[in-house]
């Protein structure tokens, strides 16, 4: 991995496509991923006429160093001011999350009922029995000691799989931060009323179809709907497909978010 002037990972900073439309939409990346991944799915939404950002969380995109000293707080933090100054500076704001950052889109639709529409794509709120125990008794699977986690079937898709500038690696002590969070949005779903698109792949090594199903009834809102991807892995916004994914999305926000988007 090659390191830009503020040793953030080449290709992994901040997604920032601010014109002064008056729709806007916060995208946040998963757990030891970078916007990156967001990438194709913001320019789509771009050029759509929608203002887009999708920030860095703390400890990502930079050293596995950082990122072994991160926290469940941090993310969360770093997504509730993202939002909030985007809320800010536009009329409104629709919400979506990939992964984790399905989780922590959840959390942030749950403490601001008012959010037109929310997306979660593959969204973690549960992760295997597995990975529970590890997460739960982390100091006894070595803490802070950072494993691999690269799989292929996470990315399907070999040449966006080579593109991926994540760490491909977790600690014991950040599945446990990990699970804190998917636990804290589980909770809260019955508190979302906003409009909500869950997007899943049935071949998702890391969330079980049943999962998604479960999201979908335990959530508070009177509008949602579970859309099915076939042939993809979990990361559901650079694999195969994709444009299903984006057109899926644009529709959603389209029909959910007032005004119209019109540049300055």
């Amino acid at each position: 991995m090659t390191f830009g002037q503020d040793a953030i990972i080449d290709g992994a900073d901040t997604i920032n496509l601010q014109e002064g439309n008056s729709r806007g939409v916060l995208l946040l990346h998963g757990f030891g991923d970078t916007p990156q991944t967001l990438r194709l799915l913001a320019d789509d939404l771009h050029v759509a006429g929608y203002d887009v950002r999708a920030p860095l969380l703390p400890g990502h995109g930079r050293t596995v160093s950082a990122f072994a000293a991160s926290r469940k707080k941090d993310w969360l933090e770093l997504a509730r001011r993202e939002l909030q100054e985007m809320r800010r500076t536009h009329d409104s704001v629709a919400l979506a999350g990939l992964s984790m950052g399905g989780a922590l889109a959840a959390i942030l639709a749950a403490e601001n009922t008012d959010i037109p529409a929310l997306v979660l794509l593959a969204p973690y709120v549960d992760m295997p029995f597995d990975h529970k125990v590890v997460a739960a008794a982390y100091w006894l699977w070595g803490g802070d000691r950072l494993r691999k986690s690269n799989s292929p079937l996470s990315i399907r898709d070999p040449a966006e799989r080579v593109k991926n500038v994540g760490y491909g690696a977790y600690s014991p002590r950040l599945l446990f931060e990990l699970w804190r969070i998917g636990v804290m949005a589980r909770r809260v779903l019955p508190r979302i009323v906003s409009p909500t698109l869950i997007v899943q792949s049935r071949t998702d090594p890391r969330i079980k179809p049943e999962v998604a199903e479960r999201t979908l009834a335990s959530l508070g809102s009177k509008e949602k709907r579970l859309v099915w991807i076939e042939g993809a892995g979990h990361i559901i916004t650079v694999d195969y497909g994709r444009e299903q994914v984006f057109r899926e999305v644009r529709a959603w926000v389209d029909a959910h978010v007032p005004g119209l988007a019109t540049t300055a």
